[in-house]
């Protein structure tokens, strides 16, 4: 019996390098299917059964360990880029009245935070289908919240300073762990709605007629809403989309003339809008005014954060590792700033100018470094990413949790994430 002729062998498809993979290569996990050995025809067939004829009989060997999916660096990058610039705006705070530090304070302000709050909600689209990323609201949110608290509280007063202690209402920079808690938690109305993002821009515009209180950081909550459902609703795919070339040179662009603008409008401007979280009162505005100001803020806030997004290098770099670490960064920075301060250490004459700046930037750079360097999370993990398993009860596989955590037949497997949050 005579097989067909099977025609030339097909040639093997070499998978794309590396360097050419997209942004959503490691997270959807699309690899291209290798032709099969059913493919090849009946003459493979035959070399094959030959070849198992002359090799000995071996024992089954055990089942291969999964391969574990390599992290992405591009949002660790991101995340240590605009850590270093938090503390960056943090230190220039007591040089504002130079035009150059209050220049580049308003440039920095103006677009990092909404970043931040992008990226978490990002990171925090398939938050509820993990338990483990659920009890992470205790332990890595609202434990360091109160343990931050009562450091600044302990600080402020070893320096002199009168005991003040509100739990619920956060001091300086820990505003942001309770906003994100109250982020997550909303996540569900927002995956549920048709149009998110324009129920959070329109409340977002309605919450500048309010007054609304600062206690449990619910005014940063309506103040940089809209970012974090975009975040949301964002997809791997919609990153590649800044990879072009000409996408980064107009990002380039828009930040070199955001950063003129910053310098030109600085001393004519009142800071209170780029904090995201006052009233039209409160500002002395009027209403169609503030409207008009809350509206031009959020744009500008999206365009400079996309820009920044586009420009942040995609591959491994010398600072990706520390961008795993962004949490103990935005916690401890504060210390030393507020020690700083009153110290004196950031009023030295020479430092208002535009020399002062560029140190000061190099300074808040260095101390990022060191406060997102493995060795410091050794050293405040316990207080910072306290392990509470003893908290929580074990899920059980009949419980509706779990359930809840299984996909239906057929759905496409959650995205891994990054990170819990942003700022871990």
């Amino acid at each position: 019996m005579r097989f067909p002729d099977p025609g030339p062998p097909r040639p093997r498809q070499e998978p794309r390098p590396a360097a050419e993979r997209p942004f959503s290569y490691w997270e959807n996990g699309n690899r291209e299917n290798e032709p099969s050995f059913w493919s090849q025809g009946p003459q493979a067939e035959q070399e094959l059964r030959a070849e198992r004829e002359r090799e000995p009989v071996a024992e089954e060997e055990a089942p291969a360990a999964p391969v574990r999916k390599k992290r992405e660096p591009y949002l660790d990058n991101v995340k240590f880029v605009l850590i270093a610039l938090v503390v960056t705006g943090h230190s220039l705070v007591p040089t504002l009245k130079a035009h150059s530090a209050e220049a580049a304070y308003l440039f920095i302000y103006m677009f990092h935070m909404p970043a931040f709050v992008l990226i978490s909600g990002y990171l925090g689209r398939n938050f509820w289908n993990s338990n483990a990323k659920i009890n992470k609201l205790v332990d890595t949110l609202l434990i360091p919240y109160v343990v931050v608290e009562i450091g600044y509280a302990l600080l402020r007063f070893g320096l002199g300073q009168k005991w003040t202690l509100t739990i619920i209402d956060p001091a300086w920079l820990n505003w942001y762990l309770l906003a994100l808690v109250l982020w997550r938690i909303s996540t569900p109305i927002w995956t549920r709605m048709r149009q998110p993002l324009l129920v959070a821009v329109v409340i977002y515009m309605a919450a500048g007629f309010s007054e609304i209180s600062g206690d449990f950081s619910i005014d940063r909550f309506f103040g940089l809403l809209p970012f974090y459902v975009l975040g949301l609703l964002l997809k791997p795919e919609h990153f590649d989309l800044l990879k072009p070339l000409w996408v980064k040179i107009t990002s380039a662009v828009v930040l070199v003339g955001a950063a003129g603008v910053a310098i030109v409008v600085a001393p004519r401007v009142p800071l209170d809008p780029i904090y995201f979280r006052y009233s039209f009162k409160a500002m002395d505005m009027s209403w169609w005014l503030g409207f008009g100001v809350r509206g031009a803020v959020l744009i500008a806030a999206l365009v400079m954060t996309v820009a920044v997004l586009a420009l942040v290098p995609r591959g491994e770099t010398w600072f990706s590792d520390l961008g795993t670490r962004t949490l103990y960064a935005y916690l401890l920075h504060g210390v030393v700033v507020v020690i700083a301060k009153d110290q004196g250490w950031l009023s030295f004459p020479w430092l208002y100018g535009p020399l002062g700046v560029a140190a000061i930037a190099c300074s808040s750079l260095a101390l990022a470094i060191v406060l997102c360097l493995p060795e410091t999370r050794t050293l405040f993990k316990w207080m910072l990413e306290p392990r509470l398993v003893w908290l929580y009860r074990r899920p059980s596989p009949a419980t509706g949790t779990a359930a809840a955590t299984t996909p239906p037949a057929g759905a496409a497997p959650a995205a891994k994430e990054s990170s819990a949050s942003v700022t871990r």
